[in-house]
């Protein structure tokens, strides 16, 4: 089937986002120790990061909204320092200032341009990018996050949401993600086709989701929809 739509995920499909996520955690603490030095002064970055995984880990239900998540661990923060909670509001706002101050890939922009002429394009996100903060949101006729949509990948409704909205079968999507479980197996069993977005040349692992393709870049990506368009 000629794909009618191509649906990204975001975070180191698009952009990478281990950089900006240290970045970010950098400029909250200094934030903390302007705002809430009782928290700096008792929380290290790597103690709230250490914490927020305890929480994950105890609370799972929190990893559908990691946004929330974060607040959560932050309020347990303040709690303890004896900060009043309701800075933990200014907490989040330049957290979320900094996390989505990403650098696309150079073949982003002019990729996500070109795939326009030939299909739809959606994102379909486990994370908290904003994209109309980061610029992109008018390439996307469609954009689902697990936090808004009540479910994260792999979980196959919010394939099937995504496409919906878009008004295209599965069959007729291609979803294009990093992560070989959350997206390439994920969409394969919403009934999509999947290519695995390898930006390292990783070798594809033993017993890891077989992906319709793998590409390194959006050039590549154009290619192999070009050639799915001809047959």
């Amino acid at each position: 089937m000629k794909p009618k739509a191509i649906l990204f995920d975001l975070d180191d499909t698009l952009w990478p986002i281990a950089p900006v996520i240290a970045a970010a955690e950098v400029t909250l603490h200094a934030w903390l120790t302007t705002h809430a030095p009782k928290v700096a002064a008792a929380w290290s970055i790597e103690a709230l990061r250490a914490h927020r995984a305890e929480l994950a880990a105890a609370r799972p239900e929190l990893l559908i909204d990691l946004g929330q998540l974060r607040r959560a661990s932050l309020q347990a923060a303040f709690a303890a320092a004896g900060e009043a909670e309701h800075q933990v509001d200014g907490a989040m706002t330049h957290f979320f200032a900094a996390r989505n101050a990403v650098t696309p890939y150079d073949d982003v922009l002019p990729g996500l341009l070109k795939l326009r002429q030939h299909v739809q394009l959606g994102a379909i996100s486990n994370g908290n990018a904003n994209l109309e903060v980061i610029g992109l949101a008018h390439h996307f006729e469609v954009s689902l996050a697990a936090a808004h949509f009540g479910a994260a990948k792999p979980d196959p409704g919010i394939f099937r949401a995504a496409c919906q909205a878009l008004g295209v079968a599965p069959s007729d999507a291609v979803y294009v993600g990093d992560d070989l479980a959350l997206d390439v197996a994920g969409a394969q069993a919403a009934g999509l086709r999947a290519v695995w977005m390898n930006r390292r040349g990783a070798a594809l692992p033993d017993g890891a989701p077989q992906p319709d393709a793998i590409c390194a870049t959006l050039d590549e990506l154009l290619a192999w929809l070009e050639q799915q368009l001809a047959e």
